[in-house]
């Protein structure tokens, strides 16, 4: 029986409307929720990079955080490659050759730590051009979002950053479990072998890309005077002053490398059991980002970041328990604490961290808000290299190794409390919508160059070796809140 083509329009449009959010489906939509879905994809690979590091290389936790922390450079200077992109097509395209380029890069640095990785040097020179790959696709995606977001009607907007976010989302949630399943059956080396597939993708899609070729650069004059307003923004107490404070946040020492080797070593979980944990935590991230868009998104700047902060404080506190063994004498099982409390901190960590996106979303002046929006974002990027290198010396300090976690309590204690430490300068903070203030300041608007619209939308190094969720791509979910309002 046939299906006349009217009985096939009718079928499309309710699943267009629902599957893509009324977006209309084209090649070039497919091509890029395959990149963003490609993005979640290649977390398979993130446990066996902790179990490489941890096992093949035999480094210690203190050596794991300081490597990871260096790996993700790229994060920092995302800006950088738009300005690439836009600044330095390659035979006459911006966006195509990139993408060609970033999945090409992506699948030689799983093929390297698949073969001729060794050392720790080369390991992290490998997982740096990987996370290189993937920061230069996001830029490239990012822009072709954007310049398509352009043309949606005030009804559908942000329909597309969403449906953007939801694919990335999807593919972290697909290779969650899978990322310890896999481990349980192959090798390490197996499993970035077939994490190296995923990149050729994003190769073969960018052949979908519609784009025209230029044969002009950008006007430099323009490119100047960007710059020159961005500098009188960074300059304003109303913008400084909330950024300092985000730093400071986001900067305090990290454990998670230290509970990776605990978790394994002293604990014995297995790399199957950590991919059910990562796929709960991915779980409650989601549910966080909802409480968050639900419930607190109203709320004051100061009273949110202060009282998550202590709440934070102590529910982390609860790891005490963990590492004590307390939760034994309880009579609570090691695997069914560690699961319980990775759900609760990981929701409660995502609201936490939600205000840091909506905030500098709000700091940033008309004309140069995407600009500003990257800059911010780098600065939370590089705040979370420090927190990684902080907690790295601490570890060595307390002599924190793959067998001795005598004082890995301590680490608990110093890491939680320490996010406290920004809590006087909660005054930084404004009081109401920092777009109030800024409406006093001139600031001329300008048309906002496109290569801005490629600000950082990744809020941690998609490959630091915790239990926890990813803490990535939330921004995404922000901007379409903040667009659709």
């Amino acid at each position: 029986m046939l299906v006349s083509s009217s009985e096939l329009s009718n079928l499309k449009k309710p699943l267009t409307k629902k599957l893509f959010f009324g977006n209309e489906v084209n090649a070039e939509l497919l091509a890029i929720l395959l990149v963003y879905l490609v993005q979640g994809i290649v977390g398979l690979a993130r446990l066996a990079i902790s179990f490489f590091l941890k096992d093949e290389l035999a480094l210690s936790p203190a050596e794991v955080s300081a490597l990871m922390g260096i790996a993700g450079l790229p994060w920092i200077v995302k800006p950088l490659f738009g300005f690439m992109s836009d600044g330095l097509p390659i035979l006459g395209y911006r966006r195509r050759p990139y993408l060609i380029l970033s999945g090409l890069l992506g699948s030689a640095s799983w093929i390297c730590l698949a073969t001729v990785v060794h050392t720790a040097w080369a390991a992290t020179a490998a997982i740096a051009l990987g996370t290189l790959a993937i920061t230069v696709s996001d830029v490239i995606v990012d822009s072709l979002v954007v310049e398509r977001a352009r043309g949606e009607s005030v009804s559908h907007a942000g329909s597309l950053q969403s449906l953007a976010w939801g694919a990335s989302a999807l593919g972290g949630l697909i290779t969650a479990y899978f990322s310890g399943y896999l481990l349980e059956h192959f090798s390490t080396r197996t499993v970035f072998g077939i994490t190296a597939t995923f990149p050729l993708i994003v190769s073969c899609v960018a052949w979908l890309i519609a784009e025209s070729p230029v044969f002009e650069l950008p006007d430099a004059g323009s490119v100047w005077h960007q710059v020159q307003q961005l500098g009188k923004a960074v300059s304003q107490k109303a913008i400084w002053m909330p950024t300092v404070f985000i730093f400071l946040c986001q900067s305090t020492p990290s454990a998670d490398a230290a509970f990776f080797f605990f978790n394994t070593n002293e604990l014995g979980f297995q790399p199957e059991f950590l991919g059910r944990v990562r796929l709960v935590t991915s779980v409650a991230s989601l549910v966080g980002v909802w409480l968050f868009q639900k419930y607190f998104k109203t709320m004051p700047f100061r009273t949110i970041f202060g009282w998550t902060t202590v709440i934070s404080t102590i529910l982390g506190m609860s790891m005490l328990l963990l590492v004590t063994h307390t939760n034994r004498a309880l009579g609570i099982d090691d695997k069914w604490f560690s699961l319980g409390d990775s759900l609760v901190l990981t929701v409660m960590g995502q609201i936490a961290y939600m205000p840091v996106l909506v905030l500098a979303a709000r700091l940033c002046p008309p004309g140069i808000e995407a600009t500003l929006f990257a800059l911010l974002m780098s600065v939370v990027n590089l705040a979370g290299m420090l927190s990684a290198q902080f907690g790295a010396l601490l570890m060595h300090w307390f002599g924190i190794s793959a067998t001795n976690f005598e004082l890995l309590w301590l680490l608990v204690v110093i890491t939680n409390l320490s996010t406290l430490l920004p809590l006087p300068f909660l005054g930084w903070l404004p009081t109401g919508d920092p777009q109030t203030d800024l409406e006093s300041h001139t600031i001329q608007p300008i048309p906002a160059l496109e290569l801005d619209s490629t600000a950082s939308k990744h809020m941690g190094q998609p490959f630091l070796p915790d239990l926890m969720s990813e803490l990535v791509q939330q921004s995404r979910l922000v901007e379409a809140d903040n667009t659709a309002e």
